[in-house]
């Protein structure tokens, strides 16, 4: 290999060891053994004569000449994703069904537009969306990919992060000229929130963000994820969302934006079978094309 033709595999081992930030979360998700991904690395850097990583402990951390080779790989990854992506969407052998399980937000705001391109890539999958904000179980196949907030610990799953989310605190222009816009953490705790999923953990959450409210702020609530936005845009009160899906409705503000934001991670998980499976291998890519 010369520079001016890079190995594809010791690029996708950066780029993978770049995203995981340790060898072993890497190795895992390009199904290799450490010491050869590790040796990939290794070889990468020989070729290049730079040093793409330093290690800190456990973890691996990017250089500064790393930092800027990444996105120019991450846009190699890209094109050929959609690549392969387009030549399998066109195999005779890709009909049967694959089910989507995602939460009830994600798969009314985020999933549809996404569902519209396998169409048109792949007209004989037949996919599923189960909806719900439980977590299903991938093992016991009740669905055959599932988009999740955190990343599972089961042997035989693997997980793709592929993206880190933000999120603000909503209310609708109506209830806050009705109940005065909160200046400070303090005023929240005059204000109605909406419930939503089990009220204990949401506590603990909003403790965690040093809000001071209590249960008695909760003046409706629900389990449904999809039904307490809804509650949300009516004027109910205050809730939090993903800035994406908030983005798509009128009307709404944030809260004290400069101090309440959100980050989570958005992990895309599937059955190590996504690696045999064709038609789950297509909307499995699909997905992290779309949503990464």
């Amino acid at each position: 290999m010369d520079q001016d033709q890079p190995d594809w595999n010791l690029l996708r081992a950066f780029e993978a060891t770049a995203q995981e930030g340790s060898l072993s979360a890497a190795a895992r998700r390009l199904g290799l053994t450490q010491p050869t991904l590790s040796r990939q690395i290794a070889a990468l850097e020989d070729r290049l004569a730079l040093m793409l990583f330093e290690r800190n402990g456990r973890y691996l951390h990017l250089t500064d000449a790393g930092r800027e080779l990444l996105p120019h790989v991450q846009d190699m990854g890209d094109a050929a994703n959609r690549l392969s992506l387009s030549a399998s969407g066109q195999q005779s052998d890709l009909a049967g069904l694959v089910r989507i399980t995602a939460s009830e937000v994600a798969s009314a705001h985020m999933l549809p537009p996404i569902l519209q391109s396998l169409r048109l890539r792949a007209p004989q999958i037949i996919a599923e969306v189960v909806a719900g904000d439980d977590i299903r179980n991938l093992m016991t196949r009740e669905a055959d990919i599932a988009l999740r907030h955190v990343r599972p610990e089961q042997p035989n799953l693997i997980a793709r992060l592929i993206a880190e989310r933000k999120g603000y605190f909503y209310a609708t222009t109506g209830y806050l000229d009705k109940r005065g816009r909160p200046e400070t953490l303090a005023d929240l705790a005059e204000h109605d929130w909406i419930g939503m999923g089990d009220l204990k953990r949401v506590l603990e959450y909003m403790f965690s963000l040093n809000l001071p409210i209590t249960e008695d702020n909760f003046r409706v609530r629900t389990e449904s994820g999809l039904v307490a936005w809804e509650m949300c845009k009516t004027g109910l009160g205050i809730i939090p969302m993903d800035e994406t899906v908030a983005a798509g409705t009128p009307g709404l503000e944030k809260i004290l934006p400069d101090e309440l934001v959100v980050t989570f991670p958005l992990w895309l998980v599937a059955h190590r079978e996504v690696h045999t499976n064709p038609r789950i291998r297509l909307v499995y890519d699909l997905l992290g094309e779309a949503l990464g």
